[in-house]
């Protein structure tokens, strides 16, 4: 009996899956659904989660809990048919082996393969096909991986740092690639430590941290969710003329204190409301050098992944003595906001 294609499900599908290694919970009740055609780039610091997810996501682990599909079935039978290609940081060049021979190989393992040339052609690979993998340059070896992940011909690419030893003019290129690839309706899901390139080239962007999926959408509105605006000033020389994080932190529109700094240095508060945190910060005087700048992804990034303090909002800690004269002009400061 043949088995109908399944052509409904999404690409990717997490429900509430949790893996653990020993004491560490690297995925902690992850749901995530990657509707087929998009370009979702995966972000977290290092030992966030982000390869424990792709690991389960090509079948190499298993949940303790919940269940990972790949096209509506099992992430190895996806791996097996073909329809999955992976790019990994691991693994060692194959010695005494050309390019090409390697190319042909890999493809010659799937049912519905690329050709071998528009697979060296993609990733950039043309001019280096008979040369042996093993005396190649770094970045030249990223490209031969990113080769071998497209010879199966794959509706889904997953890619783990993809651009990591490319120079510029190479990640250039390899984004084009990419999009050319996902242009023909095939699903891309990448994970990278430059944040520039997530908000370049992803559609979607799902930010994890200690396991957990801490955000999830398109660039700007991770970016506006995190606050949408910066706003940074200088603090007065005196130690005693400070003001302290909590109060800055209860100012109209701030999400979330950056940094507040130290004596004569910058305090940075993050803001859906520039309007009204700027006026507010008018009326305690004495606020020097104010800037406003709009939210970057990285921004974003940090002002999601920072630790949150037991009472309050994220800030950096601060041993600082304070003042009665900002306390003062606080409290004047807070009965007009």
């Amino acid at each position: 009996m043949t088995q109908t294609a399944d052509t409904t499900s999404p690409a990717v599908s997490f429900t509430g899956v949790v893996k653990s290694f020993g004491a560490v919970r690297a995925v902690d009740g992850a749901h995530l659904a990657v509707p087929r055609g998009e370009t979702v780039a995966l972000l977290g610091r290092n030992g966030a989660g982000k390869s424990t997810a792709i690991g389960l996501l090509l079948g190499l682990d298993v949940p303790d809990a919940g269940t990972v599909r790949v096209f509506g079935g099992p992430p190895a039978r996806a791996v097996t048919d073909g329809r999955v290609g992976a790019m990994l940081q691991d693994g060692r060049p194959i010695r005494r082996v050309t390019v090409r021979e390697l190319v042909t190989f890999v493809a010659s393992t799937f049912p519905r393969p690329l050709p071998v040339a528009e697979a060296l052609e993609l990733a950039g690979l043309t001019a280096h096909a008979n040369r042996r993998v093993d005396k190649l340059s770094g970045g030249q070896t990223q490209r031969v991986r990113f080769a071998v992940a497209l010879a199966g011909r794959p509706e889904l690419l997953v890619l783990d740092e993809p651009t990591a030893a490319l120079d510029v003019e190479a990640r250039r290129a390899f984004w084009g690639s990419m999009r050319a690839y996902a242009e023909r309706g095939n699903t891309v899901l990448f994970s990278t430590h430059y944040l520039e390139e997530a908000d370049q080239h992803a559609g979607r962007i799902v930010v994890i941290d200690h396991g957990r999926i801490v955000a999830d959408g398109t660039g700007e509105r991770i970016k506006s969710s995190a606050g949408g605006h910066l706003v940074s000033f200088d603090l007065p020389d005196d130690a005693e003329a400070e003001p302290r994080a909590a109060d800055l932190g209860r100012l109209p529109g701030v999400v979330s204190v950056e940094s507040a700094g130290t004596r004569g240095g910058r305090a940075r508060l993050r803001t859906d409301d520039s309007d009204a945190t700027v006026m507010a910060l008018a009326r305690l005087g004495a606020i020097r050098r104010l800037e406003v700048v709009p939210a970057t992804l990285e921004d974003a990034f940090l002002a999601l992944t920072r630790p949150r303090t037991p009472t309050g909002p994220r800030t950096e800690p601060r041993n600082e003595p304070r003042s009665r004269t900002w306390s003062r002009s606080w409290s004047r400061a807070k009965e007009t906001v």
